[in-house]
């Protein structure tokens, strides 16, 4: 059996060399794989299941078709695209999975999460994130217009690029503690999630255990390939 795990592709129209790797990634490595884990971030803005963008439209495409071809795929939401819903996830034929998702592979017990719940040191985003994660707040920004959906979409992101150009470094990634209150909790052997863009092998405070960081994908990817025999994280490249 074989799995890949990818994160904070960031799909945009304004990068189309991004979209143009990830396609063929799709194409290339990811099928034949049994199962695709997607841990957020798969477009850097999505505003709602009715965006008709030729962009949306390409990635619901390439998806579906790899869906076809036997891969099981799974999403998880991120920052980014926490309004991924049922229609979307119906055209491509993928599951949605929890903020945090164990996996059972073999002698080994994966947490695969995306990864901002971790930074618990960003106590201003934490509380932006559960406002935002309201069922309520979720149905009022998805009864707006499209256009109007979109003007606020950039608006929050320039805020969250101005905010976070403020911000410490240290307390935009993991908080180590909170890695491993949850890898014991889960009585998880190995953790692997993205959404801090630093990519590697990491070591664990506390159990036993280690955490794999996908990185982001811009001039390449990253995935994470999990196969009988080995666990390798590597570039992906044109």
């Amino acid at each position: 059996m074989s799995i890949i795990c990818i994160s904070d592709i960031h799909l945009s129209e304004e990068r189309p060399a991004v979209t143009e790797l990830f396609f063929k990634f799709l194409a290339e490595e990811a099928e034949g794989a049994d199962e695709l884990y997607i841990l957020g971030d798969l477009f850097d803005l999505w505003i709602g299941d009715d965006d008709n963008s030729q962009l949306a439209e390409d990635v619901k495409t390439n998806l579906a078709r790899l869906s076809d071809t036997g891969t099981k795929l799974f999403l998880q939401h991120g920052n980014r695209d926490f309004l991924i819903g049922q229609k979307f996830l119906s055209r491509i034929k993928a599951t949605l999975l929890d903020d945090y998702h164990l996996l059972e592979y073999r002698d080994r017990r994966l947490l695969l999460t995306h990864g901002d719940l971790l930074c618990t040191d960003d106590i201003d985003y934490q509380n932006f994130r559960k406002k935002i994660r309201k069922p309520l707040y979720r149905w009022c920004i998805l009864g707006l217009p499209l256009f109007i959906r979109k003007r606020l979409a950039n608006s929050w992101r320039k805020q969250s690029i101005k905010a976070n150009a403020k911000k410490p470094s240290d307390i935009m990634d993991v908080n180590p503690g909170a890695v491993a209150s949850v890898m014991d909790y889960n009585s998880a052997t190995l953790l692997v999630h993205g959404h801090t863009h630093l990519p590697g092998h990491h070591g664990i405070d506390g159990p036993k255990g280690e955490r794999i960081v996908l990185g982001d994908w811009d001039l390449h990817g990253w995935a994470l390939s999990l196969s009988d025999d080995s666990v390798v994280l590597s570039k992906v490249t044109l």
